[in-house]
């Protein structure tokens, strides 16, 4: 058996190392480093794919969000509402441009921002929501559109872990995950569904105006060589990077496909476990039909019932299996973004999640072995 990887850039790597290496050889010879071509063939390849009027590329997924709320004219003290169960860098921007964060809490079945605490939530300094579409599913997006309506609220979606997942609306309609609300930024980390070889981002808008100015902010606020038209930063998208994700793209529907066959393959051998939770799957289906298109599994993450859950990840690594615990901690207790006026009472679900939930191996180039290894193994511990 393959040594088991919780990410395999390699094996994927090796599979499209012709593709891969073309493309960076292009760049290498045209020398085009910064705004190349590759760039821009990128940047329209993956707006026809999400069927989007503009991608903005930029240097990383946390950038593109910082971007998003700059170009929205966000301003100091301005509430945000995000969910309290991701990664930091969520919050991370809303701190750093001085915005007000304001935390709740999350559905118990998939993980994601829930709509009776948004509600809760809304106060007269509200301005915007990040739904964080965690994991490799979207939020409720249409129940959130209604609510920003209502309010005259801004949605900046964050979809650096759902690429390629599709959200269905009520009468039928498919749009792709990040696409929905007025902005959405993404991350291309190498570990993403869609990863490059190092940082990078984009932002999607179908506002003309609003990318017109994140156009700007991204390029010191150019759009002639020094003329400043608005306060900008420096983050761009690197030719090399683009030519790795402009080769991947094309692939992108299949790597996906091979995520929600490996989390079947999971599901399956799990369903009998009551002390095992497996990942739901919210755009309507019980469980991970052929046709889901709706979950892109960036993790295949477990909640465990009456069992210890660090005993587990010691027994795995002893066993080389790789793990993951995302999220240790919930936002709301992190040091850097603590505040009063949070209230223990409100956060429920995410102070069970950080104490049940466990990722497993997750990648396009798992094989049977491997997913009959793991899961033999955790059934072996649990059953004892």
């Amino acid at each position: 058996m393959n040594k088991i990887q919780m990410v395999d850039l390699k094996g994927q790597y090796t599979q499209i190392k012709d593709a891969v290496n073309l493309s960076i050889q292009e760049v290498i010879e045209t020398t085009a480093f910064i705004n190349g071509p590759k760039v821009h063939e990128f940047q329209k390849n993956l707006e026809l794919y999400l069927n989007v009027k503009h991608v903005i590329p930029c240097a990383n997924g946390t950038d593109a969000l910082q971007i998003a709320m700059m170009g929205l004219g966000l301003k100091p003290g301005d509430e945000v509402i995000t969910a309290d169960f991701t990664f930091a860098a969520t919050v991370e921007v809303i701190a750093l441009l001085q915005l007000t964060p304001v935390l709740v809490d999350v559905n118990e079945d998939d993980f994601n921002i829930n709509i009776e605490a948004i509600k809760k939530a809304i106060t007269p300094k509200t301005k915007a929501i990040v739904p964080v579409h965690l994991f490799g599913q979207c939020a409720n997006m249409e129940a959130i559109m209604e609510l920003a309506k209502a309010h005259n609220l801004y949605v900046i979606e964050d979809n650096a872990q759902a690429i390629g997942a599709n959200y269905t609306f009520k009468n039928g309609e498919k749009t792709k995950a990040g696409t929905i609300g007025h902005v959405g930024a993404t991350s291309f980390f190498p570990s993403k569904n869609l990863g490059c070889y190092g940082d990078g981002g984009a932002i999607f808008t179908n506002d003309d105006s609003l990318a017109h100015t994140l156009r700007g902010i991204v390029n010191h606020g150019m759009y002639e060589r020094y003329h400043h038209d608005v306060v900008g930063v420096n983050s761009r998208l690197d030719s090399i990077q683009a030519a790795v994700l402009n080769a991947k793209l094309p692939y992108l529907n299949d790597y996906n496909k091979a995520r929600q066959t490996a989390a079947k393959k999971y599901n399956n051998a799990f369903k009998n476990m009551d002390a095992i939770l497996t990942p739901k799957v919210s755009n309507g289906c019980s469980e991970i039909c052929d046709t889901c298109d709706c979950h892109v599994f960036h993790q295949y993450t477990l909640r465990l019932k009456g069992v210890d859950r660090d005993a587990l990840v010691k027994h795995l690594n002893e066993k080389s299996i790789p793990c993951g615990v995302y999220y240790p901690i919930p936002l709301h207790k992190q040091k850097a973004y603590e505040d009063s006026r949070y209230d223990e009472a409100d956060f429920p679900v995410t102070n069970q999640l950080v104490k049940e939930v466990i990722s497993l191996p997750m990648h396009t180039e798992l094989d049977d072995e491997q997913i009959d290894y793991i899961t033999s193994t955790i059934i072996s511990f649990i059953n004892g």
